[in-house]
């Protein structure tokens, strides 16, 4: 069973997530504060984190930045209604997605398997596992593994997911719809800004061109393209 780590100090809503998520094949465990949240998600047993900003002890944006000096873990980050700046602070530091509160159980376990979809290699299509190399870039896929000049990047699973979206269309534009639910495994919501905050870190961890632009630029009322010179 896949497991889940909950992050929440709401224990209420937190035990009603996780019977949805049991009733749903899930294996549960539960943190109510940041720091043990933070010390469970770096232990290793879990597939996936569900982290609250508004906690005790640990606020969820320190407890994501401690989980990614060290863990590549997805991490899902439950956001308040509205509040622009622990979301976009929140992606900046490395989350794969962020769920606005209040949310439905069955929303939050859409978004769990969106990102597991891509995660899991083993439940992609044959020609999905592909390697590609374009340039300075190379991406293994199966291993989620993305090099430049040889050197290994540091990328989150929707990083990467992202990353290798815009290289296997290289040479075209493709929408952020197109982003969002290619690499976020769901449709782009009006005045969401995380395929632009994924991106740019995406900009700040690949080398650049010969002509010191980026590999990736903005294509002005579409999207973004992926760029060999």
């Amino acid at each position: 069973m896949v497991k889940v780590l909950l992050v929440d100090d709401d224990t209420e809503l937190c035990a009603l997530q996780a019977e949805y998520l049991r009733v749903e094949g899930f294996e549960v465990s539960l943190a109510h504060d940041g720091e043990s949240g933070a010390a469970a998600a770096l232990s290793g047993e879990h597939a996936i984190v569900v982290l609250d900003v508004m906690m005790p002890r640990l606020n969820g944006i320190e407890a994501l930045r401690r989980i990614r000096q060290t863990s590549r873990v997805p991490v899902i980050m439950l956001t308040a209604r509205g509040d622009d700046i622990d979301r976009v602070l929140g992606l900046e530091l490395g989350a794969d997605d962020y769920v606005p509160k209040p949310c439905t159980p069955r929303e939050l376990v859409a978004r769990i398997r969106a990102i597991l979809r891509r995660v899991d290699s083993g439940t992609a299509p044959r020609e999905a596992h592909a390697s590609l190399s374009i340039g300075a870039l190379s991406l293994r896929p199966e291993q989620r593994r993305a090099e430049w000049a040889g050197e290994i990047l540091d990328l989150t699973s929707t990083e990467f997911n992202l990353l290798e979206v815009l290289a296997r269309q290289a040479g075209t534009p493709v929408s952020k719809q197109d982003l969002s639910e290619q690499g976020l495994g769901r449709p782009l919501a009006r005045y969401d800004r995380s395929i632009d905050v994924h991106v740019s870190n995406l900009r700040g961890k690949l080398g650049l061109l010969a002509d010191g632009r980026s590999p990736i630029q903005t294509v002005r009322g579409v999207g973004y393209q992926y760029i060999t010179e």
